[in-house]
């Protein structure tokens, strides 16, 4: 039987592994935490498939003026930091080209279209089905002609992807939503994302049945990665842990590892935080606010807020400017009710900058497989990213074209 070291037990890795697993492959998870517990924990809870035009950086003057100036809540940036951010954010600047952004999407789709199938059988065999609901959310824009421009980007979607939605005047929105306080000027349905209750929670599921299966989940640093003479060893709580291929799954972690082996793979670091809020108005459906960039949730914990993105340093204190901003918004959309933590949540994801997931075999290093840099959609896209992976180390066909997402592009 073939092994495998799998380092990193967020989606992405945790899913790797049951892919692999279902080939016939011995596979040890391999991560310092216990399995979602990191940036897979805190994320709104969305399995996304509709979303299959990743989000490019804005390439108008008055976009990027207002985002200088911290007049948008999506996006902030910490000055000390932004050089640190400098290169990813250059060639982001220049993938976001609508030439080359047409052709990212183009792949992009063909992986996203196929996630909730992915998940769909782990759901299943794990028996997680409580955790999952499948009605979709609401894109709330309070300015009508913002909502006017998405809903004319959805339909391009629609008539190239034949994603699902409908649109909800602001009357169609109360009486879906009745306790809003008010509907703006109205809503998009998308109506195929399905929406996770408890997002670690599922990871942990899948992790279980991992477990169940006979994989072995244990606790060690990454760090202790090497090259063997027969393939690959780690140091865990279990002792040195040997096999015959490693995959780094490990997130906004893998190229700090990888510049061990002499790889370096340019990353948008974007932080996020989330708070949940206890006694708040209940929502039929989550509630992205599309005009202030943050989402709302129902949750186990409560109503979870999610913010955009936050360019800051990966050890910089938390400054959660954008949670204020968003709770003070929702405050004036719903009865937020009191916040549960003390404390805000908060993680980074792993953008690309060319917002495409690095997937494939390390270019001098056999053995060493791939599998990082999802943006903001790791938690949808592990399933299949695993699987595509997995087939790739099985020397099985893949139904996509590989070559967008291979790592000797960087």
């Amino acid at each position: 039987m073939r092994s495998v070291i799998v380092v990193g037990g967020g989606m992405v890795g945790v899913s790797t592994a049951l892919q692999l697993q279902r080939r016939g492959w011995s596979v040890v998870l391999v991560d310092r935490n216990e399995p979602g517990r990191e940036t897979s924990f805190g994320n709104a809870g969305f399995i996304q498939s509709e979303m299959v035009r990743p989000p490019a950086m804005p390439r108008d003057l008055g976009s990027l003026l207002r985002i200088a100036a911290g007049r948008t809540n999506d996006v902030r940036y910490r000055l000390r930091w932004l050089p640190h951010h400098l290169r990813p954010l250059l060639l982001y600047w220049r993938y976001s080209a609508p030439d080359r952004h047409q052709r990212t999407t183009a792949a992009y789709a063909s992986i996203i279209l196929r996630a909730a199938s992915e998940h769909d059988i782990f759901i299943r065999d794990a028996n997680a089905g409580n955790l999952v609901q499948r009605n979709g959310y609401h894109l709330l824009h309070r300015d009508p002609a913002a909502l006017e421009t998405a809903v004319a980007v959805a339909e391009t979607m629609r008539e190239a992807y034949g994603v699902k939605f409908r649109l909800l005047t602001a009357d169609e929105l109360t009486r879906a939503e009745p306790g809003l306080k008010h509907a703006a000027a109205g809503a998009i349905h998308w109506q195929q994302t399905w929406t996770v209750s408890d997002p670690g929670d599922l990871v942990t599921a899948y992790a279980d049945l991992l477990r169940h299966r006979g994989g072995n989940v244990v606790r060690g640093d990454a760090a202790n990665l090497q090259q063997t003479s027969s393939g690959w060893s780690v140091q865990t709580n279990q002792g040195r842990i040997d096999a015959e291929a490693a995959v780094v799954a490990l997130g906004p972690w893998s190229p700090e590892l990888l510049r061990r082996f002499g790889y370096s793979f340019p990353l948008v670091r974007k932080r996020g935080y989330h708070q949940h809020y206890a006694g708040a108005s209940s929502l039929q459906l989550p509630l992205v606010d599309g005009d202030l960039g943050y989402a709302m949730a129902p949750m186990l914990r409560g109503l979870r807020i999610t913010t955009g993105a936050e360019l800051t340093g990966p050890d910089a204190p938390p400054t959660p400017v954008q949670l204020d901003r968003a709770e003070a918004a929702a405050r004036r959309l719903v009865d937020l009710g009191r916040r549960v933590e003390g404390d805000p949540w908060y993680g980074t994801r792993p953008c690309t900058p060319d917002m495409l997931p690095v997937l494939g075999q390390a270019p001098r290093h056999r053995g060493l497989w791939l599998n990082f840099g999802h943006g903001h959609q790791g938690f949808t896209l592990g399933p299949v990213t695993g699987r595509l992976v997995a087939e790739l180390m099985n020397g099985d066909p893949t139904e996509v074209d590989m070559g967008p997402y291979r790592p000797e592009r960087f």
